[in-house]
């Protein structure tokens, strides 16, 4: 018998390891303030229809989603712009097309233009699924480093488009730092990226911005046909833990993202989670002004200690730190609140509840 092993692809073998947020140790008090997530739990009602819905878990899901795609296209159609409306009206289920979380459907994305060689240009860093997603389609990473305080630097993205460009994306607000950019920014920046170049606006904190001039990726889709949408019901819809996300596009591009979406990949459970949301969107939102309002009490609290931070438009805080990065998550840990680190670079403060933050400001301090 021969001893050979069955070989992995290169591109898999060299993957990065995707780290998620720490959780505490079992019988452990402690803050969890590593993963991004919503700290409230459902509402009544959308745990009323997980409930119900359960009961059909032997049944497999509806493999389109059609009313939660329908719901989410009336949805979106009532946020448009009326210029936006005016140039390609509503937006219709057609155009939408949910996934297993919006890390999923960019998966899907992906392999449905991206061939093997094709280059994908990304800051960095970012949002670290992005290598991963790249390398599992057979693309190539253009990384673009951050500007200056972790901004996106969209002229060094633009100029990093290729003849082999196939794909770029832009995470706005930006994970792990938390800048966004700016509509105008993001008009002037698609008019200089080739027609037939796909441009991914990824949108997972939306709900958080409160910036001037924020990003519209709507709007931007329906002036550049090659825009994807990137959004998700796992913040500030506090549904992580049932994985949905969404994209948006041009009814061609969504048919070739639909065509490459893995079946049935959103269960029942999950839809009509998301449609419960949707019918409680005031109220889920009204939480995320509460999560706001939070966030800018500990960005208060740093600055008051001496921190010089850059704003942030989603539900974190990002502390560049350099080497004392893992030293300082092992004291916040010590201290009971769980952070994100990256090596080398910094961590990634949740927002989360008002005990959390008061603990994390005290320990906070201390690095001062």
């Amino acid at each position: 018998m021969s001893s050979r092993r069955v070989p992995l692809r290169p591109a898999i073998s060299a993957l990065p390891v995707y780290v998620p947020g720490a959780r505490p140790k079992v019988g452990a008090a402690a803050y969890k303030l590593s993963s991004n997530e919503n700290p409230y739990p459902p509402l009544p009602s959308v745990l009323a229809a997980i409930i119900d819905a359960a009961s059909d878990v032997n049944r497999y899901p509806d493999m389109f989603a059609t009313e939660l795609t329908e719901t989410i296209g009336a949805e979106l159609t009532q946020t448009l712009s009326p210029e936006a409306h005016d140039a390609k009206g509503d937006i219709t289920a057609a155009q939408v097309v949910v996934g297993n979380g919006s890390v999923a459907v960019l998966s899907h994305v992906l392999e449905a233009v991206v061939d093997a060689g094709d280059e994908v240009v990304y800051p960095w860093r970012s949002f670290e699924a992005y290598p991963i997603v790249v390398s599992v389609a057979g693309g190539i990473s253009v990384q673009v480093p951050l500007a200056e305080h972790g901004r996106l630097d969209l002229d060094a993205m633009a100029a990093a488009v290729t003849e082999r460009t196939r794909v770029v994306m832009v995470c706005t607000p930006n994970n792990p730092t938390g800048t966004s950019v700016t509509q105008t920014d993001l008009l002037a920046f698609l008019a200089k990226v080739p027609s037939d170049v796909l441009v991914i606006v990824d949108e997972a904190y939306l709900e958080f911005v409160r910036s001037d001039d924020a990003v519209d990726g709507l709007a931007a889709l329906a002036a550049h046909s090659n825009v994807v949408v990137l959004r998700t019901f796992s913040k500030a819809y506090g549904l992580a833990g049932l994985r949905v996300g969404y994209a948006v596009a041009r009814p061609r591009l969504a048919a070739g993202i639909r065509a490459a979406s893995t079946p049935f990949g959103v269960s029942h459970v999950a839809q009509q989670a998301a449609l419960a949301s949707i019918r409680a969107k005031d109220e889920l939102l009204r939480r995320v002004d509460s999560l706001v309002e939070e966030r800018a009490r500990m960005l208060d609290g740093l600055r008051a200690q001496g921190w010089d931070l850059v704003d942030t438009e989603a539900n974190f805080v990002w502390l560049p730190l350099g080497e004392r990065t893992a030293a300082c998550a092992v004291e916040a840990s010590d201290a009971g609140v769980i952070v994100r680190p990256f090596a080398g670079e910094g961590i990634r403060v949740s927002v989360g509840e008002t005990e959390a933050t008061d603990i994390f400001l005290a320990v906070a301090a201390g690095w001062r």
